[in-house]
């Protein structure tokens, strides 16, 4: 604590001396809208000769593009939406505190094609190449945020960005999650950080993006409650006396820097990522004084190579095992109070493309064709990949259409036979109707290697050759009057564990169905409704269980006061239908089928006030109102399940802050 709060008085003492973000103009606060950003204002003088302030002249242009897209997007320092804020969306689900392993309340299959190793319980807390934020500012922009909530949960992110030359950008991110959790065995400490670099040659034909990225998960897995019924006795409602299944002689500690983990996992990824471009084509110049002179130029055709380093390792520890446990769930006799399994995985790729753009003067269309070699390194096995993939781009100089059409095929190697096929077609039609779009994606897929019988994780040494075939078609609406969208996906020989540790293919197709709407109701002038609504299907007697309605609403007071303070507050409600939500395996790190025991819940009910001053965001806000029970007296005692016998917490009280500033 001592330690957050120096990093709190540090920044206070920084921005004291240098500018707070102002906002770039009287309307729209955002950081980073460029409209009339770099606008000056008339310099006027009064009677007596002193010159008038100009409030605009350390105003910020920022914006940035995601890897792999053109499209320039602004900052959002919107408060209304929580989802900025937190790792873990509102359609998503953990265990039972922040740091916990994870699953989507909407049905979200993976669709990537090639080698894939299989742990994606903790996918949401990380941070990943394709949403690395590429920026160019022409002021130093940094961001420092802090969170506490009940249970000495905590949450630390730092991230700044500059520009020291027009074409040369830097910057990092960091994110620090540590939750001591409200059950035995339940804490949680993840460390993520990201370096990224841009650079444009002086002559803008040279092209480079390096990306240093890593993530330390640690979590403790124990296993779930032992009894339900134990959450109802009064002598319990201190949940540290609550029995789990695993790891209930571990020393609870209170420290939210303690990374020690006695029984649960410790996954650890590092990525470097590296592309190198030259262009081609036509090259002009302005010159602006006699000194100075700008260079422009227009690619007709670029060569591009990427490289990319990704070192993953997991690894699941035991050191107070229960021997009846392990040979209950996992059939393992155990020869010493010692469980361990550990899997390491290195893959390196080299790709070569090339681009083609038939309008000199619209970057957002080309054409793309290249070849890429992976070697990877994957627990006793040496494996290699060739892959050849192409695409076409296109999105409009007058921003109506937007389309894309790629696809990529595995023709030598381990993942021989792999393939991925998309199409994207986007049309804004006018103010009124907005923006429609149609995708199409076919995914061809070896099963995850956690599936293969050379993974020391997979405890039954069951192996599948057959590969999995995922087709999408979905539609989107987005106008000033509803976001509708239609999802259905086909699955064939979807590969799944049924238990602890067996898996199985699904022989039969599976089709997945899924109908969302979400509309904003201005009530009044400062009142408003936010409701998102879907409803989802999957075919009788598969293993895909979901909820058939989702539902999240949220009641606001909200809007801009005193010139500089944008405020919203009110409750938030989310519904999940009955059904029987996947339990969860602690050492293959993974979400397991099962059709006993169906999870019926409250509604999930947060009180929150969320506001923001010029550059600074805080929250406060009560969670889990729904758990109140005056059952054996008053209490916050009714939990949810996110699982089977994975209860989740009882009230919570939330607040944090954010700060954004120039230095």
């Amino acid at each position: 604590m001592r330690f957050i709060f120096c990093i709190i008085l540090s920044v206070i003492f920084v921005a004291a001396k240098g500018q707070l973000l102002p906002p770039t103009v009287n309307k729209d606060r955002r950081p980073g809208n460029n409209r009339n950003v770099n606008a000056t204002m008339k310099t006027g003088r009064d009677t007596t000769g002193f010159q008038q302030r100009n409030n605009l002249e350390d105003s910020i242009t920022i914006s940035f593009h995601y890897l792999d897209s053109t499209t320039r997007r602004l900052l959002d320092s919107s408060v209304t939406n929580f989802d900025n804020y937190f790792p873990l969306p509102r359609t998503w689900q953990n265990l039972g505190n922040n740091g916990a392993a994870a699953y989507p309340i909407l049905f979200k299959p993976i669709m990537k094609a090639g080698f894939d190793a299989g742990f994606h319980a903790y996918d949401i807390y990380k941070f990943k190449l394709e949403e690395t934020k590429l920026y160019r500012t022409t002021r130093p922009f940094s961001m420092l945020g802090y969170q506490l909530a009940g249970g000495k949960e905590q949450m630390l992110q730092a991230a700044h960005t500059q520009n020291p030359k027009p074409n040369f950008n830097f910057g990092f991110d960091y994110r620090l999650i540590s939750a001591p959790g409200l059950f035995i065995n339940q804490n949680s400490n993840h460390n993520s950080y990201r370096i990224f670099s841009t650079y444009t040659g002086k002559r803008k034909r040279y092209n480079a993006n390096l990306i240093f990225l890593g993530n330390n998960i640690r979590a403790s897995q124990n296993g779930g409650i032992q009894n339900d019924t134990l959450l109802s006795d009064p002598n319990r409602k201190d949940r540290f006396s609550v029995p789990v299944n695993l790891g209930n002689n571990n020393r609870y500690n209170t420290n939210p820097f303690v990374t020690t983990v006695n029984t649960g996992i410790t996954y650890r990824d590092l990525n470097l990522f590296l592309r190198q471009s030259y262009d081609l084509g036509k090259k002009d110049s302005i010159k602006i004084n006699d000194t100075l002179t700008d260079f422009l130029f227009y690619p007709k055709l670029r060569l591009q190579h990427t490289f990319k380093l990704s070192i993953e390792k997991y690894s699941y520890l035991d050191k107070n095992a229960d021997s009846a446990v392990y040979k209950d769930w996992y059939d393992k006799d155990l020869i010493s109070d010692t469980f361990s399994i550990k899997e390491k995985y290195r893959i390196i790729s080299n790709d070569i493309s090339f681009l083609s753009f038939p309008d000199t003067k619209n970057q957002s269309q080309f054409f793309l064709a290249g070849a890429e070699i992976q070697n990877i390194n994957a627990s006793n096995s040496v494996l290699y990949n060739v892959k050849a993939h192409a695409e076409y781009r296109n999105k409009t100089r007058n921003k109506l259409w937007d389309i894309l059409i790629a696809g990529e095929i595995y023709t030598v190697g381990y993942n021989k036979g792999n393939y991925s096929a998309q199409a994207f077609l986007s049309r804004y039609l006018n103010k009124k109707l907005g923006n429609v779009s149609v995708l199409f994606k076919n995914v061809n897929r070896t099963p995850s290697y956690i599936f293969n019988n050379n993974s020391k994780f997979n405890l039954s040494g069951e192996n599948f050759s057959a590969n999995e075939n995922i087709i999408l078609l979905s539609a989107k609406s987005e106008n000033s009057f509803a976001t509708i969208s239609f999802e259905n996906y086909l699955l064939n020989n979807y590969t799944y564990f049924y238990d602890y540790y067996h898996a199985r293919q699904f022989s039969s197709p599976i089709n997945i169905l899924r109908v969302s709407a979400s509309k904003k109701i201005n009530i009044s002038k400062h009142i408003k409704w936010y409701t998102e609504n879907s409803f989802q299907q999957s075919t009788k007697n598969s293993p895909v269980h979901l909820p058939l309605m989702y539902s999240f609403n949220r009641f606001a007071f909200e809007g801009s006061f005193f010139k500089n303070l944008s405020i919203s507050t009110g409750f938030e409600l989310r519904y999940i239908s009955p059904y029987k939500a996947n339990n969860y395996s602690p050492v293959t790190g993974s979400f397991f089928s099962q059709d006993t025991i169906k999870i019926n819940n409250r509604p999930d009910i947060n009180f929150y006030l969320h506001f923001r001053i010029r550059s600074f965001t805080g929250y406060i806000r009560l969670e889990n109102l729904n758990t109140v029970s005056t059952e054996n007296g008053f209490g916050f005692t009714h939990n949810n399940f996110a699982a089977p016998h994975y209860p989740t917490p009882g009230l919570l009280i939330r607040f944090g802050i954010r700060w954004w500033f120039v230095n």
